[in-house]
């Protein structure tokens, strides 16, 4: 499939430095910044520096070093939020939206992740 990336989303302008944000956590591959309309008491965005629109399109076509920096800028996230179950964290959970099914409002890749009270279900039972 090929996938056209919009240069003037949201978190495009953010990575370029157009628009503030409260960062987190950034390194090469990644940034990770304060959700502004949180969900839940911790409320984390991470991106991928690359221009990329979802998660499939990011897996198909981001370098070895691209996904796993990533991969791993998240998991620092994590450590950061101190969220990680196994080390005295509540836990977290962790969405990234694709397309009209799945709500996703940004189109660049994005994970958020979110913490701090115990958030119920995800999705309902479909029959």
């Amino acid at each position: 499939m090929a996938y056209t990336y919009d240069d003037q989303n949201i978190f495009a302008k953010i990575l370029r430095g157009e628009i503030p944000n409260d960062t987190v956590y950034e390194d090469e591959f990644a940034l990770a910044f304060r959700d502004i309309q949180p969900q839940a008491p911790q409320h984390v965005l991470v991106i991928p520096k690359g221009p990329y629109v979802n998660y499939d399109h990011f897996a198909a076509e981001a370098s070895d070093a691209e996904v796993v920096g990533f991969t791993r800028a998240i998991g620092k996230v994590c450590a950061a939020m101190g969220v990680e179950p196994g080390a005295g964290g509540m836990g977290y959970r962790m969405i990234a939206n694709s397309g009209e099914a799945g709500v996703q409002e940004v189109q660049h890749l994005h994970v958020h992740i979110a913490s701090g009270r115990v958030l119920g279900r995800m999705l309902k039972r479909f029959d």
